[in-house]
């Protein structure tokens, strides 16, 4: 994809959302049929109403996006300093990584954040998206592009600039990432390109780690292209190196003429490789080893691991600098931007 820098984009033309825009209580209790003070009173003290009263106000809430602010007073009508990060885990490396980048590049400009983990599930991110705003967060940052319904509207009516981040693709607002079914594509065109003809995929919980999922569609429509088939191993825990011990053992059982396995990430590739090495076999002879995302690990193991590196602090930076240009005022050059990848070649495959 072209980096080249398209025209000046004047702020007032994106869809920077105004705080003139935001859902108010009245609005709440309109929809619901009810009265602003019982709507209060359902959200504050939901034990005063009926419950016909509650369900109504609280159905209303979710269809229009309404977040109370918890800021009172004074407190409220000055902008925060706040930016709130979401992320799917906070023990993986990866999200760490960009969390650093975001934290350096905003607290040199006077932000802080405040740091939610959804642990791969859209609902819990909604519910922290809402507390979130509840504290007048000037922005927020999330990791991907997919929100459930409720979140979504939420997201859409909240008045604050929106960055999401870790893949590419068309956004609610800001949008900092990589292509992931591209980064997929890239790594099965290599281990083809070595001469692996079964070459097996193993991911985990690929409904939750949905950007796993796209780099097996880019590494699927490889091999099928290829005449080769694609076979997929779907593990119940995500990524860690007992799983990838545990996703060897089950593509060796499952898969025994398998010459390469393309893992969704560094931590199940390192688990396997290490496996692999106390059952006597030899990588990449017996079996080649390639995961995602360029992990110190990987570079430490011996032999070296064939990744795909994704710059994940720099894609923090970045994301930081955008928001800081946006909450100041200034013109947004592009809302989209490609961080690109990157084939780490190891010993591996």
């Amino acid at each position: 994809m072209s980096k080249d820098t398209p025209p000046t984009v004047p702020t007032h033309t994106t869809k920077q959302r105004r705080s003139s825009d935001q859902v108010t209580l009245s609005q709440v209790a309109k929809a619901a049929g009810v009265s602003p003070i019982t709507a209060s009173r359902a959200l504050n003290h939901p034990d005063k109403v009926s419950d016909s009263a509650r369900d109504s106000v609280l159905a209303a809430v979710e269809k229009l996006g309404y977040v109370p602010n918890l800021l009172a007073g004074s407190l409220a009508s000055s902008r925060s300093q706040l930016i709130a990060v979401i992320v799917p885990s906070l023990i993986n490396t990866v999200f760490v990584e960009v969390i650093q980048g975001l934290q350096e590049t905003l607290e040199a400009e006077g932000y802080q954040i405040l740091l939610g983990n959804t642990d791969y599930d859209l609902d819990r991110e909604y519910q922290l998206v809402r507390t979130f705003l509840g504290w007048s967060c000037s922005a927020l940052v999330t990791a991907g592009l997919r929100h459930n319904k409720a979140c979504h509207t939420l997201l859409t009516n909240c008045g604050h600039p929106i960055m999401e981040v870790m893949e590419l693709g068309e956004g609610m607002d800001l949008n900092v990432g990589l292509d992931h079914v591209a980064a997929g594509r890239c790594m099965a065109n290599h281990l083809i390109d070595k001469g692996y003809r079964h070459i097996v995929y193993v991911g985990a919980r690929l409904s939750q780690d949905y950007r796993a999922s796209m780099r097996f569609e880019g590494h699927e429509a490889v091999l099928k292209g290829a005449g080769l088939d694609a076979p997929l191993v779907e593990l119940d825990t995500l990524g860690s190196l007992q799983a990838g011990a545990e996703g060897l053992a089950q593509v060796l059982t499952q898969y025994p003429d398998t010459q390469a396995i393309h893992f969704a990430n560094d931590d199940l590739a390192a688990g396997a490789l290490l496996a692999a090495q106390r059952q006597g076999l030899n990588i990449p002879n017996d079996i080649a080893i390639a995961g995602f995302n360029g992990l110190p690990l990987g570079q430490h193991l011996t032999p070296q691991l064939t990744t795909i590196l994704s710059p994940r602090k720099e894609m923090g930076r970045l994301a930081a600098k955008e928001l800081i240009r946006r909450l100041s005022g200034k013109n947004v050059y592009r809302r989209q931007h490609d961080v690109g990848f990157k084939l780490q070649l190891g010993e591996s495959t």
